[in-house]
């Protein structure tokens, strides 16, 4: 699968564009790339955020198995433009206020319900915000964190392998496959 065909797929698993796909697309680095943008202590932050939209499970692991803060990292230093970068950072800081507003501690603090019931308030303040927007606004900050969340887990080695169906050489083809409910998607 090439570079274009994954972020369609993927764009299309999250319902529309993904922020900073056309440098990802383009293959092209940015001209200017920031390096010291995230700490090790935001790499972590990260990864837990991403844990907590995509939890480990019985059938399948989370997103910190697939080091999305990492994989966050190298995104938004390499594919983001100066003010899609600028969102995200200042995202982070919002979100870990709101964690000290209604908690009154860190989000890496919080148990697994305080991070959901958060969460989940923005992905729900995130959806509005976009269905509202005019389109010359940029994306609300969470919903980029749950793109690349999701994109990065999806395209990763544990996320393809074990939350997805995958055969690593494919065999003949079959056109007609029986649909069996509750089955997850092939990688």
């Amino acid at each position: 699968m090439n570079r274009r065909d994954a972020l369609t797929a993927t764009a299309a698993l999250l319902g529309g564009a993904i922020i900073g796909g056309q440098a990802f697309l383009s293959g092209c680095i940015a001209e200017k790339t920031e390096t010291g943008l995230f700490s090790e202590a935001d790499l972590a932050f990260l990864d837990e955020v991403g844990e907590t939209i995509l939890p480990t499970t019985e059938k399948s692991p989370g997103a910190k198995a697939a080091k999305i803060g990492t994989f966050m990292k190298t995104i938004v230093t390499d594919c983001y433009d100066d003010a899609e970068q600028a969102i995200f950072l200042a995202g982070m800081g919002k979100l870990k206020d709101l964690s000290l507003k209604q908690y009154q501690r860190s989000f890496m603090q919080l148990n697994a319900d305080e991070k959901t019931k958060l969460v989940t308030s923005l992905d729900q303040e995130a959806t509005s915000y976009s269905k509202n927007k005019p389109e010359t606004e940029p994306e609300h900050y969470f919903s980029m964190i749950k793109q690349l969340t999701l994109w990065g887990f999806f395209t990763s080695e544990p996320g393809a392998t074990e939350a997805l169906r995958f055969v690593p050489v494919p065999g003949r083809y079959e056109g007609c496959v029986d649909y069996v409910a509750g089955d997850p998607a092939w990688a």
